[in-house]
């Protein structure tokens, strides 16, 4: 009964767009976006800074999801010491660590952001520029962009729409995006 009243309304709302006039077209399907799931459960405080960075990968790219704690695509991890880093296993899969030296001295959402973007298959771009997200620390202390530009959010939505090839290697390390912890001179 509920499938034969579903084809009527459906069969009224065709005849009544008819009568005025106004077309009814069947949109295409959406493409399905993938989802990334990443795991929280080792970020410390800084679960709610990842949540943020998926936040601003969601909004800027299409053809990509970042969901909290479905699975674990990517972990996040908090370290003391030794850097902020990612480690890209595949496209979208890895771990990223957030040292909580560097998040002492440098934006922590900028760092998640960008360690994120890593594991979205981008490389870094040491060139100090504020405004490329991919610049990581070499933009200094006072860069607390955390967004992507537009070219690298197009970048990482045509990897996951399959137009562009990532150099997907087996293991990608991406250290060294975040200059040492700075030492007082005494």
């Amino acid at each position: 009964m509920t499938s034969r009243l579903s084809r009527l309304a459906v069969a009224l709302v065709a005849t009544a767009g008819a009568t005025l006039g106004v077309t009814v077209a069947n949109p295409a399907p959406a493409s399905a976006a993938m989802t990334i799931c990443y795991n929280t459960s080792q970020a410390g405080s800084y679960a709610g800074i990842a949540n943020q960075a998926a936040s601003i990968w969601n909004n800027a790219t299409v053809n990509l999801t970042l969901s909290a704690n479905c699975g674990s695509n990517l972990r996040i991890y908090q370290i003391t010491g030794g850097g902020s880093y990612a480690q890209r296993t595949s496209l979208g899969n890895g771990r990223v660590y957030i040292d909580t030296q560097q998040a002492a001295q440098y934006s922590p959402l900028r760092i998640m952001t960008h360690e994120i973007g890593h594991i979205l298959g981008l490389p870094d771009n040491y060139n100090g520029n504020c405004s490329l997200l991919m610049s990581g620390g070499s933009a200094g202390t006072s860069c607390t962009n955390p967004y992507p530009s537009t070219a690298e959010a197009n970048r990482v939505s045509n990897l996951f729409a399959g137009t562009f090839s990532a150099t997907d290697r087996s293991a990608d390390i991406f250290r060294d995006s975040w200059p040492s912890v700075l030492t007082p001179v005494s």
